[in-house]
C-alpha cells in the first residue's frame, strides 16, 4: 500500500487542465513537490502558482509529448533527481468523427501521445522505482476503454491498449514495492471535449463528473491497496452491464449507446 507524504515528488502530465490539474493540485494539498507537463508553459505556471499558494514546491516542465525530442527530456526527468515517488500517467488527446472521415494524422497524433508517450515514460518511472523498491504509478485509462466509443474509435482503441499494458505491469510489480492503478474515468468535465469536438449537451447531466472527484478517487485508490479504480457509483454500474455484453457484441452495443445520445454522432 503506497501512502502518499509532504515531502515526496510526484509528475504529473497533461497537468496544465482537467483531471491532470485536479491532481497536481490534490498532490500539493498533501505537501508534494509536484512536477508539471503540458504543452502550454503559460498555464503550466498558473498552476504551479496555485500550488506554491499551498505552501508545496512546483517545477515546470513544458512538454509536447508527441514530439520526440521533448519526450525525452520528460523520460530523463523521470530518471534524474530527485526521485519521482508517484507518476500520474494522464495527458491524452482525442478526435471525434467517422473513423475513415479523421484525417489519419490526427489518429497518427493521437496514438504517439496516448500509447507511444505513456508507455515510454511508465518504462522510465517504474526503472528508476524498482531501484529503490518503492514508488507509485497512476495510469488513467477511460471508462472508452471498456466498449467500443462510437466516433472516438481511435481514442477508444488507444486508452484499451494503456487499461491492458497498466493492469499487465500491475501484476508483473507485485511485491516488487513499486504499486500501479488504472483509472477509468467516465464523462468528466474538462476541456478535452472542445478540444475533441465532443457535443458535451448530448450526454444527461447525472452522468458527468468533476475532475477533482476523479484524482481524489484515484488517490484513494492507490492508498488502499487497489488496482482498478472507476471513479463514480454510476460508471460502476455502467461497466458491471458492460461486462454482461459479450464481446462480439460489443460493436452493436456502441451503436445503441450512440443512439441513446445522438447528439454525439457526426452530421
Amino acid at each position: 500500500m503506497a501512502k502518499l507524504e509532504a515531502g515526496q515528488t510526484a509528475l504529473v502530465t497533461g497537468s496544465s487542465s482537467g483531471i491532470g490539474r485536479a491532481f497536481a493540485r490534490l498532490l500539493g494539498t498533501r505537501g508534494l513537490r509536484v512536477i508539471l507537463v503540458a504543452r502550454d508553459e503559460a498555464r503550466l505556471g498558473q498552476v504551479a502558482a496555485e500550488i506554491e499558494a499551498m505552501g508545496s514546491a512546483a517545477e515546470v516542465l513544458p512538454a509536447d509529448l508527441g514530439n520526440p525530442a521533448e519526450l525525452s527530456r520528460v523520460e530523463e526527468r523521470l530518471g534524474a533527481g530527485p526521485a519521482v515517488d508517484l507518476f500520474v500517467n494522464n495527458a491524452a488527446l482525442g478526435a471525434s468523427g467517422r473513423f475513415s472521415d479523421v484525417r489519419v494524422e490526427a489518429a497518427e497524433t493521437q496514438i504517439r501521445v496516448n500509447v507511444l508517450a505513456p508507455t515510454r515514460l511508465a518504462h522510465a518511472a517504474i526503472r528508476g522505482m524498482l531501484e529503490r523498491r518503492r514508488g507509485a504509478l497512476i495510469n488513467v485509462s477511460s471508462g472508452a476503454a471498456l466498449v467500443p466509443s462510437l466516433y472516438n474509435a481511435a481514442y477508444s482503441g488507444t486508452k484499451a491498449y494503456l487499461a491492458i499494458l497498466s493492469l499487465t505491469v500491475a501484476e508483473e510489480l507485485k511485491d516488487s514495492g513499486v504499486e500501479v492503478v488504472t483509472v477509468f474515468p467516465g464523462f468528466t468535465r474538462t476541456e478535452f471535449q472542445a478540444r475533441a469536438q465532443f457535443d458535451v449537451a448530448a450526454v444527461p447531466r447525472f452522468l458527468w463528473q468533476d475532475a477533482s472527484e476523479v484524482a481524489a478517487e484515484a488517490v484513494a485508490a492507490l492508498e488502499s491497496g487497489r488496482q482498478f479504480c472507476v471513479p463514480g457509483v454510476h460508471n460502476k454500474i455502467a461497466i458491471a452491464l458492460n461486462h454482461l455484453v459479450p464481446y462480439s457484441l460489443m460493436g452493436r452495443f456502441a451503436g445503441l449507446l450512440a443512439r441513446l445520445t445522438p447528439g454525439t454522432r457526426p452530421s
